[in-house]
Parts: C-alpha cells; sequence; structure tokens
C-alpha cells in the first residue's frame, strides 16, 4: 500500500511539472521514442468458450489487431483452458494477434504443458501463468517454453522488476504505472531494453493510468503494443474529461501539458468514500 501511494504522488508529480513547463510529460524524460503504439483491447474471458469466440468476433470487428483475454475460467481444468483459447483464435481469425493471461494459475510444470498446446494457435504471449514470486518456476518456463512469458504488473521496485528479468527470464514485463509510479516504469524498461527484454504497460482501469502509461513508454526505445482496457466502467470511462480513442488499430500519446488529461471533479465525488 505504502509504494503504491508513493506511485500516486510520482505520478500526480509529473504531471504537476508538465503543466508548471508547458511540456508533455514524455518530453521532460527525454522522449519520445514514439507517439503512437498498437493498441491490444484487454477483456477478460468469456464464462464459456462461444461467449469467448463471440468476444474475439466483436472486438476484431472493431478493428482491433490484437485481443488479450484473462483470467474468467482459465485454470479450472486442461479441457477449457485449450477451448478457451482455441475460441478465442477462431473468433478473432488468424491475422488478429491473441493474448493470454492466465492469472496465477498452474506451477511451472503445468504452464509449460499448456505453452505447448496453446502453441497450435500461435499466442503472441502467456501472461501470469505463475505466481509473481516464482522467479525459479519462470525461470525454468522461460527456458523451455515456445510462447512468450509475459509478467510483472504486481511488481513496484526496480530490484523485483530486474529479478524477473535476469533470473527468471522474462520475454515482457509489465510495470503498472499506478503501482510502480512514472519514474520506475521508465527506469524498468530501459533496464529491459538493456537486457534484451521488452516492455508493456499494465493498465486496466481510468483515463489517468493510461495517459501516465503512454508517457511513460514513450520514454523507452522499444515500445511495441499497449493495453487498452475496453471494461465498462465509470473509473475507466468518465475519471478525465479527456477520453482515448483507437484508429486504425493506434492509440496515441498525449501532447498536451503535463499528462494532457484533467480529472472529472465530479466523477471522483460522486464516487468517493468516506
Amino acid at each position: 500500500a505504502g509504494t503504491h501511494t508513493m506511485a500516486g504522488i510520482n505520478v500526480a508529480l509529473w504531471d504537476i511539472a508538465g503543466k508548471a513547463c508547458d511540456r508533455p510529460v514524455h518530453q521532460l524524460l527525454g522522449g519520445p521514442f514514439k507517439t503512437r503504439f498498437r493498441a491490444y483491447c484487454s477483456i477478460l474471458f468469456g464464462d464459456t468458450p462461444g461467449e469467448t469466440h463471440e468476444l474475439a468476433a466483436r472486438f476484431a470487428g472493431e478493428g482491433f489487431t490484437a485481443i488479450k483475454f484473462g483470467w474468467g475460467p482459465m485454470g479450472e481444468s486442461e479441457e477449457t483452458d485449450v477451448a478457451l483459447v482455441r475460441e478465442a483464435r477462431k473468433g478473432a481469425g488468424e491475422t488478429v494477434d491473441i493474448l493470454i493471461d492466465a492469472g496465477q494459475v498452474w506451477d511451472w510444470k503445468t504452464a509449460l504443458k499448456r505453452a505447448h498446446q496453446f502453441s497450435e494457435y500461435n499466442p503472441f504471449w502467456l501472461e501470469e501463468p505463475l505466481h509473481p514470486q516464482d522467479i525459479r518456476g519462470f525461470a525454468r518456463l522461460t527456458a523451455e517454453s515456445p510462447v512468450p512469458i509475459a509478467t510483472g504488473e504486481a511488481e513496484s521496485r526496480l530490484e523485483d522488476f530486474e529479478r524477473l528479468v535476469l533470473e527468471g527470464g522474462l520475454d515482457w514485463i509489465q510495470p503498472d504505472p499506478a503501482r510502480c509510479g512514472i519514474s520506475t516504469m521508465v527506469q524498468v524498461g530501459r533496464m529491459a531494453h538493456r537486457h534484451h527484454a521488452r516492455v508493456v504497460n499494465h493498465s486496466f482501469k481510468s483515463g489517468l493510468t493510461i495517459a501516465a502509461s503512454l508517457h511513460a513508454l514513450a520514454c523507452v526505445p522499444h515500445g511495441e503494443v499497449f493495453e487498452f482496457c475496453m471494461t465498462d466502467s465509470p473509473l475507466r470511462h468518465d475519471l478525465t474529461h479527456e477520453t482515448f480513442e483507437v484508429v486504425d488499430g493506434y492509440v496515441t500519446v498525449p501532447d498536451g501539458p503535463g499528462l494532457g488529461v484533467t480529472v472529472n471533479e465530479e466523477t471522483v465525488e460522486k464516487y468517493r468514500t468516506h
């Protein structure tokens, strides 16, 4: 809780600094390397493989070139696990990337078996198959998996991200600025680049975290894809006056001062707890 609070303060201070200088945050951090990123639609698995098929077809039809399915019934049984990924691929078609977020449901041996089973459907990555502290398990898994492995959303300190990359052998590391701050996210991205791993944001809620993630990702030299949450939530859509759109499969970094967004105080008051 303490580091997450510090992360929020860090994001706010970068926004203040940018607005005071009348410059976007990414310029203060030496960016941008890119001003737009390929957005992947981030949603939960359907309750059934059939529902997952329908969701994949729907969001592929909306123009996303990549879709991530997470959690839901994943991990309940081998049959269901494979069926969920199979139907995600069938629904999305062969030209859309499919990303799988398992939700920490297996040990490394089971995760490796699933990676081989899923490889037929050509997933872009397999995310959080293990508990985030299972560094030894990740090391064994990443050494043998035919599918790239991603994790890191639960971490908040640079040294913990480093362990995952250096000892765990991660292909993708996923800092969340709401948990680690913008400063650490940029450090993590640059560390990953030095060690030939890739970085992507974890941002499942609010325009604030989307803006913070875009600015931070713009300041690392190898940003490629961007998590774009499609959850139907007022905190996702109404916390900032500004909204983000995916155009031709891409989301653009805000170019206004600071984070480039402003808080909707009415939304804050409506959902504030006392």
